[in-house]
């Protein structure tokens, strides 16, 4: 189906395991637009790394229960980066929105992060709970999972309760909440094997069956102007739509990519 991918959820249990002790590597913000390396880091000459505002300071995830959510090239529920922006997956079918959080509204955000525990890798909650819930937030290197995360109480499940950028200060935002328009999309066709009908539509950006196999489907990535003509397709598009290409009929997501996200590698991951 056409759709721009979203996911959401929560349930319930209890319990806690730290995984890791050592405070993992994380990148500190800053009040200016700039974020720099964690002290004592370098980055090869040759690979520098994305802009400091394209650096991702922290993302969650929802991922399991029965309706297995948060699959390979689910839209992350919430990510926010250098230069204080928040992307949010929309919900029901909603587009992705923007956030612009100011620099001192992302420093606290991070001290708070930080405060809570997020800087270190750890499990909290039982393991062995069938179609269990996962939260996932990722804290530069460090890596927490919350089992059945409505059922736990510690600083981190209190915490995550503030990464809803809709309940936000405004003056803590330096503009208002805007659709998110993505530089790049994914496209991720699955050759449906069935014949033409009243709901396929040609599409012609580019060959559906030449890219890389990769988040659930055959992945190719567009930018520039053919990410604004994907764009303007996924949102015409019908559930039950079907894209007719090169003699083939496909059924296709239009996933768009964040800023950290490059390849079709990046938006495989769960």
């Amino acid at each position: 189906m056409a759709t721009v991918l979203m996911s959401a959820g929560a349930l319930t249990a209890c319990g806690g395991t730290d995984e890791a002790k050592a405070p993992a590597k994380t990148v500190s913000p800053t009040p200016a637009a700039s974020v720099p390396a964690s002290p004592g880091t370098t980055s090869p000459a040759s690979d520098p790394g994305p802009p400091a505002s394209d650096r991702l300071m922290l993302r969650w995830r929802m991922t399991g229960g029965f309706a297995g959510v948060g699959g390979p090239g689910t839209l992350p529920e919430f990510s926010v980066y250098g230069d204080g922006r928040a992307v949010v997956a929309g919900k029901n079918g909603a587009p992705p929105m923007e956030y612009r959080l100011k620099p001192g509204a992302l420093s606290r955000l991070m001290n708070e992060a930080k405060a809570a525990g997020l800087d270190h890798s750890q499990t909290i909650g039982p393991e062995n709970i069938a179609d269990a819930m996962i939260l996932q937030i990722t804290m530069g290197d460090a890596k927490t999972r919350v089992v059945q995360p409505e059922s736990q109480s510690s600083p981190i499940t209190r915490f995550w309760k503030k990464l809803e950028p809709a309940g936000w200060a405004k003056e803590d935002q330096t503009a208002p909440a805007k659709p998110f328009k993505p530089a790049k999309i994914a496209l991720l066709a699955g050759q449906t094997g069935g014949t033409e009908g009243e709901n396929t539509r040609p599409f012609t950006l580019v060959p559906l069956g030449r890219g890389e196999q990769a988040a659930g489907g055959m992945c190719t990535v567009v930018s520039g102007g053919k990410a604004a003509d994907a764009l303007k397709l996924a949102q015409s598009a019908k559930p039950t739509t079907q894209w007719r290409n090169e003699g083939k009929v496909y059924s296709l997501r239009f996933r768009p990519m964040l800023p950290d996200e490059k390849t079709c590698a990046d938006i495989a991951v769960s």
